[in-house]
């Protein structure tokens, strides 16, 4: 067990060592190995570093978690006191050897292999205008330190909240920060936290447990993944706080079994805390005792509510329960039970070290603080993007995200996943926020966001969305159960070219009827996605209904491929490549397509190197 003053010397002796060295000859190479560098080839950068380095004193090569713009994976960052930070992308094993051997040893920055905004280099992402607009306070180690060592947890501060909190403070100080932040869950509702807390401690109970959600299922988030392989002793430590504020003695944290890094990083992070008496039995000399164990999902969208993750828990089919009772009441094991998601903790010793006003300042009246979001699809700059509440869509869209690929028009973002809908264009500059996104038909969620341009149907995007709730309803009720999939057949029927206008009415009347009448959150909000796009889209669902036309050219079955008798040059490849014989024409003539025959594959579009077919 490490006693405080031990605490505070291990700190001063990383800073001193490692992140606030004055010494020149002190150089460390930061390699990125969250999963997306993972995935993307970061490894063998990293064991070509460790190489290159052995015997070296002067070097040293560590892991960090997620640096933040996916598309550059694998990136390097070099760190020398005195000089610019430099960070490397889209590196490999041959790469990572030339930087050691110029940069490194030879003092020259490798030029070529650093971020290129607007043509020109940029020695690194804290210089990019993706980065220069953001507040990170969830993200603030990722990408810093090693999340598999404590110590340079702790010299970020590390455990420092739960040292104030157990030595100075009574449970119910601790809940009036949290309820003065006027932090909300960052899981989708935005529940105030310092509220749930307090209900979960007035209860009076033999036991009391604090759970995390992380098992984000989402299609296209990964914030929380990146907080768990980043930084996993942030979640410890405010488990911990929040253990002690409702008086609890244990802590579960539910995961994707699909993340195995950040299983991996977080049995390692609750080892150490184990090994520093930072968990278990009379923690830091004191009389308080708090664990926490790890409970793996097997990636049921419907564990994401909060009723259905606790019964998954417990051992059970997860599945939701009726409430009240609620959890803060009757949770896991019938006992008093908080939970929150992974981010809304990744702010508590945050808020416990700087205050509740300094949280406050941040944000909008009634979401306060930054939120992260998880920013893909048609956008040059993909990656973790972490922003005041209240800044603009637009802003994050095309100053941090750096616009449309291709020169093309912004047509919709999609917030909140399953559950969320579609923002158009005339809401591109709404302030984003809990309020304000309920307003124009979307949600917070857990911080998905999906941007599209003018090539993506929204009819197809709410069938997508769908799709995916109908697979992942838990069928415990027949509104959920059967009336997301009679919402995905109507919504099919229209896209094949077989709807009717009474068709969107029904739409709207089945949608309304799931909302009212769903067990839980997944099937009330499942029609959202239908929803936020009549409301925004209505014309393509005529179009495609009276016209018979997608007018993004998405929905097969109502495309026509036609050939332009003044471009085709009569090569042939159109209809050698036919799989339905749909094409027929001489050599150097005018080729026609077969209406009756075409399947609408593409295939000849594709083969065809004049130009000379269109779809309509």
């Amino acid at each position: 067990m490490k006693t405080w003053a031990e605490l505070q010397a291990i700190k001063a002796d990383v800073n001193a060592r490692v992140f606030e060295s004055s010494d020149p000859s002190k150089i460390r190479v930061l390699v990125g190995l969250a999963t997306c560098g993972i995935a993307a080839g970061a490894m063998p950068v990293f064991d070509a570093f460790k190489e290159k380095a052995t015997g070296n004193a002067n070097v040293t090569v560590s892991q960090v978690g997620c640096i933040g713009m996916c598309q550059y994976e694998p990136i390097v960052e070099v760190v020398q006191p005195g000089k610019p930070r430099i960070t490397y992308v889209k590196m490999d094993a041959q790469k990572a050897a030339r930087v050691y051997e110029e940069h490194i040893l030879g003092g020259q920055v490798v030029t070529e292999y650093l971020l290129q905004e607007k043509g020109t280099p940029v020695n690194s992402l804290e210089d990019t205008t993706f980065y220069k607009l953001q507040k990170r306070i969830a993200l603030r180690n990722c990408g810093v330190i090693d999340p598999e060592n404590i110590d340079e947890y702790i010299a970020k501060d590390g455990y420092a909240a739960l040292n104030k909190v157990i030595s100075g403070m009574t449970s119910q100080d601790v809940i009036q920060v949290m309820l003065d932040s006027g932090l909300r869950g960052r899981g989708g509702a935005g529940f105030p936290t310092g509220r749930k807390w307090s209900f979960a401690a007035a209860n009076q109970a033999p036991q009391k447990y604090v759970c995390c959600n992380a098992d984000e299922g989402d299609p296209g988030a990964f914030m929380d993944r990146s907080v768990l392989e980043g930084d996993p002793h942030a979640l410890l430590e405010a488990m911990t706080i929040a253990g002690f504020a409702i008086g609890a003695t244990q802590g579960y944290i539910y995961v994707r079994a699909e993340y195995p890094v950040a299983v991996k990083r977080l049995n390692i992070a609750i080892k150490q805390a184990h090994e520093y008496g930072l968990l278990g039995n009379n923690i830091m000399g004191t009389d308080f005792c708090f664990d926490i164990g790890i409970r793996l999902g097997a990636g049921a969208f419907v564990c994401g509510e909060e009723t259905a993750l606790m019964t998954s828990i417990e051992g059970k089919r997860g599945e939701p329960r009726p409430r009240p009772p609620f959890p803060a009441v009757k949770g896991l094991f019938e006992s008093p039970t908080i939970l929150n998601n992974v981010e809304t903790y990744a702010n508590v010793a945050q808020i416990i070290l700087k205050g509740a006003d300094w949280f406050s300042a941040m944000g909008t009246e009634k979401s306060k603080g930054t939120k992260v979001f998880a920013l893909g699809g048609k956008i040059n700059n993909t990656g973790l993007v972490e922003v005041p509440m209240g800044t603009t869509l637009r802003t994050v869209v095309e100053d941090i995200g750096g616009g449309i690929p291709n020169g093309k028009k912004f047509k919709a973002a999609q917030t909140g996943g399953p559950s969320g809908g579609c923002i158009p264009f005339e809401h591109f500059d709404v302030q984003i926020d809990y309020d304000n996104l309920i307003a124009i038909g979307s949600m917070m969620g857990s911080g998905g966001l999906i941007v599209m341009d003018e090539d993506n149907c929204m009819v197809d995007i709410a069938k997508f969305f769908l799709d995916f709730t109908v697979d992942e309803s838990c069928g415990k009720c027949t509104p959920c159960r059967i009336g997301t999939r009679r919402l995905y057949e109507l919504l099919e029927k229209i896209t094949s070219g077989e709807g009717e206008l009474d068709d969107i009415d029904e739409l709207e009347a089945l949608a309304a009827h799931i909302k009212d009448n769903s067990l839980c959150g997944l099937g009330q909000t499942a029609p959202n996605p239908v929803l936020s796009t009549l409301r925004y889209f209505r014309n393509e669902y005529e179009a495609h209904i009276v016209d018979k036309k997608c007018p993004a050219h998405v929905c097969r079955p109502l495309l026509t491929f036609t050939i332009d008798p003044e471009k085709c040059v009569g090569c042939t490849k159109c209809a050698r490549n036919c799989p339905a014989n749909a094409i027929s024409g001489e050599v150097k003539n005018p080729h026609v397509i077969d209406h009756d025959k075409c399947v609408k594959c593409s295939v000849c579009m594709q083969n065809c190197a004049f130009g000379a077919i269109t779809k309509d």
